[in-house]
């Protein structure tokens, strides 16, 4: 990736200027802007005007942003460039939240991170803060207690991750295993103890006249089962479903791991079977390869028509004795909450274990309000966070516990009888 040198605010500001700097903070930031479209908008403010940035903000808005996932990313930056000359001192306050009396200590808003990059580009350690601020409040960095770097990034939320973070978090997690314990299936193999073999035993005493002199043993055989996971990714969860699709690629070409087989769909207002795509070596190929062929990404969401493809398409194809599902979506559904029901019940029935992976479970307030979430949560084996490599850690030792079963039942407490 090319380097850039930090932007500077114009000596002489003019309002072409200024839109066409934000047009390029917009740009690194990750919005296809051209030329055109920053000609379009210097244009469209001189033509239409505005007597306060409400109006100012939202026909920049209608210029730059052509689709939902768009609009976090705008936001932060109109924010953190236009409120002020020293918007620098501003957007380190937000990168570091332990520095005292700029803002209250809080978690970033989603792409807040991403928006102070794509402006600061690698310039935080050039800043010089104040020593002082206007009102006589003084800045302080408090390094008391602060955990070591990977620590922080291991708790650390997928959607409130710098694209240097994220890049460590991917990289942690291609280290990461999942392994999975075999299982005793009902077919058996010859052993020196174990269950008597009535049928060997006789046939070996048949050789010899039914001289019944030796026993023969077996034991059943180990196999090891599927892991099937279903990933939303709409546009509330495309960030976590990449992510997650990484671990999973780093699981599926893993040796030794035990599972028999890793299949992987995603769905949003359709199914799509991506298992092929996982099997590349290189890892940014295959997410590429499957964002291709996932046509519906950061789309709508329609849970309980996929669950209902899958279920007809693909359950008996996948869905061996002893699969492992991971369903990774946030329930937030418009269907109908009772084709989701009967859908995820079926699914559930087919498999050995139904894991539910849910981003919104980060939040402490997280209570199954929603129809989708109520309709689903009863049918599942475990109901667990993933919204950091901290929680997919704890998936990874815990998925193959049939005792564990996550947040499940306290918030099945939650729902009206």
């Amino acid at each position: 990736m090319p380097e850039y040198a930090p932007l500077e605010l114009p000596e002489n500001p003019r309002l072409a200027g200024n839109i066409t700097h934000f047009a390029r903070a917009l740009r690194r930031a990750g919005l296809p802007i051209g030329p055109g479209r920053v000609l379009n908008a210097i244009e469209a403010v001189t033509a239409a005007g505005f007597t306060e940035k409400r109006d100012f903000y939202w026909t920049l808005h209608a210029c730059f942003v052509s689709k939902p996932e768009q609009r976090s990313v705008f936001a932060q930056i109109f924010r953190l460039y236009w409120r002020d000359p020293r918007y620098l001192e501003h957007m380190m306050a937000a990168m570091l939240p332990a520095i005292r009396g700029v803002q209250e200590d809080r978690s970033a808003q989603a792409a807040e991170k991403r928006a102070a990059e794509a402006l600061l580009n690698g310039a935080g350690a050039d800043v010089d803060l104040p020593e002082d601020e206007p009102d006589g409040t003084e800045i302080e960095i408090d390094a008391s207690l602060t955990m070591s770097n990977e620590e922080r990034l291991k708790t650390l939320d997928f959607e409130q991750m710098s694209t240097a973070e994220m890049a460590r978090a991917k990289a942690m997690l291609s280290r990461m295993e999942m392994p999975v314990d075999p299982i005793a299936s009902r077919r058996t193999r010859a052993a020196n103890r174990g269950r008597i073999d009535p049928a060997r035993t006789l046939r070996a005493s048949m050789r010899r006249g039914g001289d019944l002199r030796d026993l023969k043993w077996k034991t059943p055989k180990l196999r090891y089962p599927n892991l099937v996971t279903l990933c939303d990714i709409s546009g509330s969860m495309s960030q976590y479903s990449r992510v997650v699709l990484h671990f999973l690629h780093t699981v599926s070409n893993a040796k030794g791991a035990g599972w028999a087989r890793v299949h992987a769909f995603t769905f949003g207002t359709r199914l799509t079977n991506i298992t092929r795509h996982l099997h590349q070596r290189d890892v940014d190929a295959a997410l590429r390869a499957a964002g291709a062929e996932a046509q519906d990404w950061e789309g709508g969401t329609r849970i309980g028509a996929c669950l209902e493809a899958f279920n007809r398409d693909w359950s008996r194809r996948v869905l061996g004795q002893g699969a492992v599902v991971l369903l990774i979506t946030d329930g937030l559904d418009r269907g109908d909450p009772q084709v989701l029901e009967r859908q995820i019940e079926r699914l559930h029935l087919s498999a050995k274990r139904l894991i539910w992976i849910n981003p919104l479970l980060r939040w402490e307030e997280f209570a199954p309000r929603a129809q989708g979430i109520a309709a689903m949560l009863p049918h599942v084996d475990a109901f667990r966070a993933g919204h950091s490599v901290a929680s997919l850690e704890d998936l990874a030792a815990m998925i193959t516990r049939r005792d564990d079963v996550g947040e499940r039942d306290r918030l099945l407490g939650m729902l009206p009888d």
